[in-house]
């Protein structure tokens, strides 16, 4: 962190804030935060703060569920051999998983497959279909992936195998002709067009369960299936980073609540080697920098079926000894992730890329590793807040990923310049692709084009948007707690920030940490005091010590030691006399 030239946004104080916290029973702050997340009614509130499973949207109103749902049982009491072909993120195994146990209930005869990252590239492949055809394949379903595969569904029909391609990418102008198709943008009856990858395969999972019951009433074994198969969506649900508002909220909300109560021994596993313990909070921040890269690092730096063994038929033994497996590869993709963002950031200030002429970012190395540009590619983003392309070079060609930055569609942009590309596919803020290594320039220029058309010149510039402004004394053990209470936090309901008039430095500030650079404050006003910690901000303890005041954005938290609680800062940004 350093001296602050973010522009602060400060969303508007709502005039009705004060009558809706009355009736709503909760703090004037949180009533503010509910009002920015578009929530202002009563029923609204009720339904964000307090999400029911009652309230998700039944199967039978995503498109193609009911009907591929009927395909499943059909093959199930048919003794087909059905194949389960997902993707190798999150979003792909927790799907398979969901499916998988689905249909062992039922006593199946059930495999999966996934696609090698480098080898084979993301999504549905010729080889692949060709292969499982052969080997016996009577139905294959694929997760999270198969919305553009023309050829490879073509490719199935011909060879008498079946073909239910789930997925939620966006689709192009011709749609694959597969079985069914179960996809949350297909028709005009489903409300929740985010739907990720793994919900899709839950609502599949619903509508096969309500097929193998005989009714919209669901046997006790699958009721209790479907309540643990719910904290895997979850899983994948913010993995994704798919907004969590409206139905995908009830999906995280109440699957993060039975996760730690998982029958799955490889859930279990997955848990402890993330480093949660019984009793630990589960929220957003424990699957994205806890148990989702972990599950990510098998098909990053190896093959992702060891992360669905893991979650589907590994026994204890199995489970511990493949979760340890995705903990060490996780550490060494840690490693390479470091070398590749200093080689990533030393790359675009050599390009100039960091200036107003390039609204946007490409750029390839043959020392980059496939299955890292992506959280590469994230960071990059953070670091320069632009559109970035990170490809991977290796024997003539290159795999991409690509992340985005809001109002910016990742999809929209790769289309027009699909001219430069073997293949892509995603959504709005992320994306993969596949190009000829002697296309990158043409491909580089026509994306830096596009950038430079649609985004404004101020866009990179750095904003940072805070709920509301508040006092001090505002801050106590009650508000907060409540404040809390409305995650899980991610994209679309980001973690509330607020922001504080001019404050005192009431002692003096310390670097703290390893390295000594992190920022340990403690500030006064409003007559009260109150202890900060800036991650990142050590290099500011001397400014801080010569101004003696300072306005911050931060996160309130709750720092519980030996038994005592106290209301905290976590601060993510400050502003000196003279900055505004």
């Amino acid at each position: 962190m350093s001296a602050s030239r973010k522009q602060w946004i400060i969303k508007p104080h709502w005039p009705d804030c004060q009558q809706a916290a009355k009736d709503w029973r909760v703090p004037e702050i949180v009533a503010q935060v509910l009002f920015n997340r578009d929530v202002s009614s009563a029923d609204s509130a009720r339904s964000f703060m307090d999400p029911h499973l009652q309230d998700l949207h039944p199967p039978e109103m995503l498109h193609g569920a009911v009907e591929a749902a009927g395909h499943l049982a059909a093959a199930v009491r048919d003794g087909k051999r059905i194949v389960l072909y997902g993707d190798y993120d999150v979003d792909g195994v927790t799907g398979v998983a969901i499916l998988w146990h689905a249909l062992k209930i039922a006593d199946a005869n059930v495999s999966f497959y996934v696609p090698h990252r480098i080898e084979e590239g993301y999504g549905l492949n010729k080889a692949a279909i060709q292969s499982l055809s052969d080997e016996g394949a009577d139905l294959i379903v694929s997760i999270d992936c198969g919305i553009g595969s023309i050829e490879e569904c073509a490719l199935a029909r011909s060879l008498g195998t079946s073909l239910i391609v789930t997925d939620h990418h966006e689709m192009k102008s011709e749609l694959p002709p597969a079985t069914v198709l179960v996809h949350p943008g297909l028709g005009d009856s489903y409300p929740n067009r985010h739907l990720c990858g793994a919900g899709v395969a839950f609502k599949l999972a619903w509508a096969f369960a309500r097929e193998m019951s005989g009714s919209e009433k669901v046997t006790p074994e699958y009721r209790e299936y479907l309540k643990h198969a719910l904290a895997l969506a979850a899983m994948g649900t913010i993995a994704d980073v798919v907004p969590l508002v409206g139905e995908n909220r009830i999906i995280s909300r109440c699957g993060l609540a039975r996760l730690a109560e998982s029958p799955w021994p490889g859930v279990r596993a997955l848990l402890e080697v993330s480093g949660i313990s019984e009793g630990d909070t589960i929220d957003g921040t424990s699957v994205g920098f806890q148990i989702g890269p972990r599950l990510n690092a098998a098909g990053r730096m190896g093959h992702a079926r060891l992360a669905i063994e893991l979650l589907t038929r590994a026994d204890e033994n199995r489970a511990r000894e493949i979760a340890m497996y995705l903990d060490d590869h996780n550490r060494a993709r840690q490693t390479k992730q470091r070398r590749h963002v200093k080689e990533a950031c030393e790359q675009v200030e050599r390009l100039g890329m960091d200036g107003d002429t390039h609204r946007g970012i490409v750029l390839a190395s043959d020392q980059w590793h496939p299955g890292i540009v992506g959280v590469v590619a994230s960071r990059i983003v953070d670091q320069y807040r632009k559109p970035t392309v990170l490809i991977a070079l290796e024997n003539g060609e290159g795999q991409g990923s690509a992340r985005s930055v809001p109002y910016f569609s990742m999809h929209e942009a790769l289309e027009a310049c699909s001219q430069h590309l073997i293949s892509h596919g995603g959504h709005e803020m992320a994306a993969g692709l596949r190009i000829e290594s002697d296309k990158v320039d043409a491909f580089t220029e026509a994306f830096m084009q596009h950038a430079n058309n649609t985004l404004s010149g101020a866009s990179h510039l750095p904003k940072l948007r805070i709920d509301a402004e508040v006092p001090l004394s505002s801050l106590d053990d009650r508000t907060v707690m409540a404040i809390r209470n409305l995650g899980p936090f991610g994209e679309g309901h980001p973690k509330p920030i607020f922001a504080t008039d001019w404050l005192e430095l009431a002692q003096e500030p310390r670097c703290v940490g390893k390295n000594q650079d992190h920022l340990q404050v403690v500030l006064s006003g409003d007559n009260s005091v109150i202890k900060g910690i800036a991650f990142g901000a050590g290099e500011l303890a001397e400014e801080l010590k010569e101004h003696r005041q300072c306005r911050v954005a931060f996160e309130p938290i709750i720092n519980e030691f030996r038994g005592r609680r106290s209301v905290e800062m976590q601060i993510v940004d400050f502003k000196f006399p003279g900055d505004e």
